[in-house]
């Protein structure tokens, strides 16, 4: 529990867990005029992440040793539900949990920010092969995928 507030038997998260995710920022908005396939009614929120180039601390694999930075930009239907998730990935942001420095798995490249299991939207179209729409789970797991982390509730 001193490593991970998580108990190694049923899961359960106990307190608040930190990530190794280094500085950078997350910032989302409306666009009423990219509708997503299946939310069709609905505008999209578009959040973007942005984190500079930077050097590694003690929590991540090569500390002293320069990472790449980088932008990414994910979507969400303009839903109650859509603007639930939003605010648990920026609760999630905010403790650290959405990002690490690691290797790519897209690129194989070393020393850089990349995805740390909780899945993105990062296309409107294409559907879940194609990390986009549409996809009717893709919010009932993105938000059980938080829960593991202990983002539950805001």
């Amino acid at each position: 529990m001193q490593i991970k507030p998580v108990c190694p038997i049923c899961g359960e998260v106990y307190g608040t867990m930190w990530g190794a995710q280094p500085e950078g920022t997350m910032e989302w908005k409306v666009d009423p005029h990219l509708p997503l396939p299946g939310y069709e009614r609905h505008g999209t929120i578009v959040v973007m992440y942005d984190f500079p180039d930077g050097i590694q601390t003690s929590n991540h694999p090569n500390p002293g040793r320069r990472y790449y930075g980088c932008h990414r930009r994910a979507y969400l239907p303009n839903t109650a539900e859509g603007m639930e998730v939003c605010r648990l990935l920026h609760k999630a942001f905010q403790t650290k949990l959405l990002f690490t420095v690691g290797q790519s798995v897209t690129t194989g490249m070393d020393n850089c920010v990349i995805w740390n299991d909780i899945h993105h939207k990062t296309n409107t179209h294409g559907g879940p092969t194609n990390h986009g729409y549409p996809d009717p789970d893709y919010l009932r797991r993105v938000k059980e995928e938080l829960a593991v982390k202990g983002i539950t509730t805001l």
